[in-house]
Parts: C-alpha cells; structure tokens; sequence
C-alpha cells in the first residue's frame, strides 16, 4: 500500500466531496462522544460513584476500544479510503437501537438520543449518496 505523495493529497482534498468530509467529521464526533462517555464512566468507577466497580471499569474500556471505530472510520473517510465506507455505515446502524434505547432513559438521555439519531441519519444519507460512492469508488463499475 503506497502512500500519496504531497500533490496527489492536496488534489485529493479539493475532490472530495462535502458529503463524505460531513460524514467524516460527523463520524469523528461520535467516536470522541463515545470516548468522552468511556472516560467519564471510568472516573466514576474510581471515584466510587458507582455500584460495581469491575462492571464499571469493563464497560468504560469496552466503550473506550468501540470509541476507535467511528474514529478510525471518520480518519479514512476523511482521506477518501474505499475501505472506510463499511465500518462507518455499520456503526450507524449500530448507533439506530442505541439511539432507541437512549430515547427511553429520561433526562440527559434524551437530547443524547436525539443528537445521536440525527446524526446517523445525516451520516447515512451522506455515504449512501451516489456522489460518495463514486468518490469512494465502491458504486457500480461503469462500462
């Protein structure tokens, strides 16, 4: 796998489309959002906020390994890899029953449920665009 010489990265900025930076950056925040709910899950571990603390503290890393694949996701739709297109779509609809399951909790819950909600549907309707599956070259081949 070569890397893209300094040229060949800056042309590859101006092509790309809005839709996939949108999904990029989009997909970025939800991985920082899920880290940022990982970190603050494990601080409440330690400081003893919270009822078990082995479950606490498997929980806070389980979702701060998950918080990579948005993030990793976001970084390869960012630089226009055809491979990124797969795990972005899957943690959005992985991202629909949790933005469900948010929805019933009450409080906080909510506005994180609904932020959660719209942007998986901006997400999906990013990259299930024509325009990005041909920038990602994952549409159909042409003849």
């Amino acid at each position: 796998m070569s890397e893209k010489s300094p040229r060949e990265a800056e042309r590859m900025e101006a092509d790309r489309p809005r839709r996939i930076a949108l999904a990029a950056v989009l997909c970025g925040a939800q991985g920082a959002a899920l880290a940022g709910v990982a970190v603050l899950l494990l601080v409440f571990a330690v400081g003893g906020e919270s009822g078990d603390l082995a479950q606490a503290v498997a929980g806070g890393l389980t979702l701060l390994a998950l918080a990579g694949l948005p993030l990793m996701a976001g970084h390869g739709l960012w630089r226009l890899r055809r491979w990124s297109r797969g795990p972005a779509v899957m943690t959005q609809l992985i991202g629909v029953p949790i933005a469900f399951t948010l929805l019933g909790s009450g409080g906080v819950w909510v506005v994180a449920a609904l932020g959660l909600a719209g942007s998986v549907a901006v997400v999906l309707g990013c990259l299930l665009s024509p325009t990005a599956t041909e920038a990602l070259g994952v549409g159909p081949e042409r003849a």
